[in-house]
């Protein structure tokens, strides 16, 4: 599924995206006899290492034709960028943020992508990598779940019902996208709050909150979209979206009129959820919280007549979230690695 080519543009134009406002990035291309044979980016995120205290380089955009010598080539590009920047470590694929997705696809190859956010490679990627001296630094794996037979005992609903009627904890929903918009603060707060363990974490500004808002809701049901509250305070949401890779495939990275409304026509038709973004802050593990966002889970994938759902790119590194996802029946159909390799 080609990305969009506007998306694409935002990301080289260093006035648009905020990833520039406290980051780098460099962008390289392989020619072999006037053809174009690979491309890469270079990217150096400092917010990402000043939180971890680290001086890690990224690749992202990796593509390249089966050939070993042009992907030491592009590799070596990003190295040599790295090296004159006093960087240790390049780690990739990974992108200017948290909608760029993760990891190179090792397992799923039969799979359409759910979202442009996730890679799609030949399976050779993996070997050129490998061949190269890259090592996993971390998987991320998406779930499926087939909607008919996705039933949470009732143990569970039995909890959530028991927190609503306690009233420490309220479901908003939304009717319209302005109203989601107008969450964008306290959703930026929770998410800074509810990731911070995770590996890809870290803290995002008010500029790229609302950039991530923008384009994530653009495509999306506000009846997807589930926020809990606490004491008017965001400590959990779930976000979910009609799959609409279908008409993104036909419309071939090109926002025309007419694959405009065929995006419209395939948000109604779609019998594909894709959960993209579940969480819950800390604090709320272990009281309930986790019951009253899977039951919501659950309504969720029923909120239509969707068939599939696809719970996307949850990293091994969010162990309780895993666990959960098997317990609920989820099963790892897809897997993307994210490799290292030291400088």
């Amino acid at each position: 599924m080609p990305p969009l080519r506007i998306d694409i543009r935002t990301m080289f134009n260093r006035d648009k995206h905020p990833f520039y406002e406290h980051s780098d990035a460099a962008f390289f291309i392989a020619e072999q006899k006037g053809e174009v044979v690979g491309r890469i980016a270079a990217l150096e995120n400092r917010a990402y290492n000043r939180y971890h205290k680290t001086k890690t380089a990224n690749f992202y955009l990796f593509e390249t034709i089966d050939d070993a010598t042009v992907a030491k080539a592009l590799i070596d590009s990003v190295a040599t960028w790295a090296n004159a920047r006093g960087l240790t470590d390049l780690v990739g694929p990974k992108g200017f943020g948290p909608l760029d997705g993760y990891g190179l696809l090792i397992k799923g190859y039969e799979h359409r992508q759910m979202m442009t956010m996730m890679n799609y490679n030949y399976p050779y990627y993996r070997r050129l990598l490998e061949d190269l001296g890259f090592e996993k630094e971390v998987d991320f794996v998406s779930c499926y779940i087939e909607v008919a037979s996705f039933e949470l005992p009732e143990r569970v609903h039995r909890i959530a019902r028991r927190i609503l009627e306690r009233g420490s904890l309220e479901i908003k929903r939304f009717r319209t996208r302005g109203e989601i918009r107008a969450w964008t603060d306290r959703i930026r707060e929770a998410y800074n709050r509810t990731f911070v363990d995770n590996w890809e974490f870290y803290p995002i500004s008010e500029r790229e909150a609302q950039f991530l808002m923008d384009n994530a809701i653009g495509l999306s049901d506000p009846r997807l979209i589930k926020i809990i509250v606490h004491d008017d305070k965001m400590v959990g949401f779930l976000f979910g979206f009609p799959d609409v890779s279908a008409a993104l495939q036909r419309a071939r990275g090109r926002l025309t009129p007419w694959a405009l409304v065929d995006l419209w026509l395939e948000m109604r038709r779609t019998k594909w959820l894709a959960l993209n973004g579940a969480g819950l802050v800390p604090e709320f593990h272990g009281v309930g919280g986790n019951a009253l966002l899977y039951a919501e889970m659950e309504k969720t994938t029923r909120a239509r007549e969707f068939q599939h759902a696809d719970l996307t790119q949850v990293a091994e590194t969010a162990v309780q979230m895993r666990r959960d996802l098997e317990n609920v029946g989820g099963e790892m159909y897809k897997n993307h690695r994210v490799y290292r390799l030291s400088l």
